[in-house]
């Protein structure tokens, strides 16, 4: 596997680049131009700012996280067209610098749901946190106004341009079936889906987080099933799923580590993190630790090394250590202790292969 990290551009994050350098093993970072409105084409000379900052720290830039969807491609209206050809512009753009895969969701309204940014834990750190019920009996925006009220960071997924238009959108989405949001998504693919492959570009659809309904919104990339049907929308080496063990995770009934067997195919990168659930719905995030969550990390680290994963990780949210002041679930202490947690599973297996092929050479020598 091949670690990278997620880095949200120079003056917008809490971590410098010269800190994830001192990481072991990260090769890239993860990346996006967030301040580019959802639904325009990237620009070459902006892309290219990043990459030079990559270069000056020996990272690569493979992997962009993400180039969201316009609503109205979402919706399926007519304006789509326009948007959809900003986007195989911004494929082409990417893959002239040498990007190789695109993260990207099409979850409407909210690309991922929590009610508390800050949660203390026993330990005194802090996560993100979701309450079930909370959400079930709240207006759209209090939630709006919690997670927005941030005034350090951009939050990626509750953009400004977005929120906006909140009620406009609730509206329009009252008439979206789940059906027709499957539609909308295999216009989508068919469209973008031969650029990516002549581009050289793998397309990676994110889960919805969490993977139920929230607030009545459809959501269809959920669990199994579901990403079996997504991936025969367009059966194509280019149209795969960022695998997420935290989305995927919130619902007891998504076995991770045989998706991992059954899509390995497909995954062209990976979000490795740890929740603990509790049995009335509410889940909170914490470290990566197999025995500190409800998500059994080990097993799906394995699943990856039995299937010659070779595609890209990366250390998903992580909790708030040592009064860090950081984006929510993107500090820097909690996501390398992260890595170093997801780097030590992986040596012990590799470790372990090595052993068992060494006894065997030995028996033959033997005889």
């Amino acid at each position: 596997m091949e670690m990278v990290f997620r880095w949200f551009g120079s003056g917008n994050d809490a971590v410098q680049l010269d800190q994830i350098k001192q990481i072991p093993g990260v090769e890239g970072i993860v990346w996006a131009l967030h301040d580019i409105p959802v639904g325009d084409e990237w620009p070459i000379n902006r892309i290219a700012e990043v990459k030079q900052q990559a270069d000056e720290h020996g990272f690569h830039i493979d992997v962009v996280e993400s180039v969201n969807i316009h609503e109205d491609i979402k919706l399926g209206l007519p304006t789509r067209d326009k948007y959809i050809a900003n986007y195989k512009a911004t494929i082409k753009n990417l893959a002239s610098v040498g990007v190789k895969v695109i993260c990207y969701n099409f979850m409407p309204v909210f690309d991922w749901t929590r009610t508390e940014l800050y949660k203390k834990l026993d330990d005194g750190s802090t996560a993100m946190f979701y309450e079930k019920a909370k959400v079930e009996n709240m207006d759209p925006m209090e939630l709006v106004d919690e997670i927005s009220n941030n005034p350090d960071f951009t939050i990626p997924g509750w953009e400004p341009e977005r929120l906006k238009s909140l009620a406009n959108l609730f509206g329009a989405y009252q008439k979206v079936s789940e059906e027709d949001l499957w539609n909308n998504l295999k216009y989508f693919l068919e469209e973008i889906i031969p650029v990516a492959e002549a581009n050289g570009i793998k397309m990676a659809i994110h889960p919805d987080d969490p993977p139920w309904k929230i607030f009545g919104l459809p959501r269809i990339i959920t669990s199994q099933p579901n990403i079996r049907r997504f991936l025969q929308l367009v059966d194509s080496p280019s149209n795969g799923i960022t695998l997420c063990s935290g989305s995927l995770g919130t619902d007891p009934n998504n076995d991770i580590p045989d998706m991992v067997h059954e899509f390995i195919d497909r995954i062209p990168f990976a979000h490795i993190r740890n929740l603990k659930r509790y049995d009335n719905g509410d889940f909170i995030e914490t470290s990566h630790r197999t025995k500190d969550g409800s998500v059994d990390i080990y097993e799906i680290l394995k699943a990856y090394y039995d299937n010659g994963f070779t595609g890209y990780v990366r250390p998903d949210h992580g909790r708030h250590l040592w009064n860090e002041k950081c984006r929510p679930g993107y500090g820097l202490y909690d996501r390398a202790m992260g890595i170093m947690y997801l780097w030590g599973i992986w040596d012990s297996l590799e470790r372990s292969v090595n052993e068992k092929e060494l006894a065997v050479l030995d028996k033959k020598l033997d005889y």
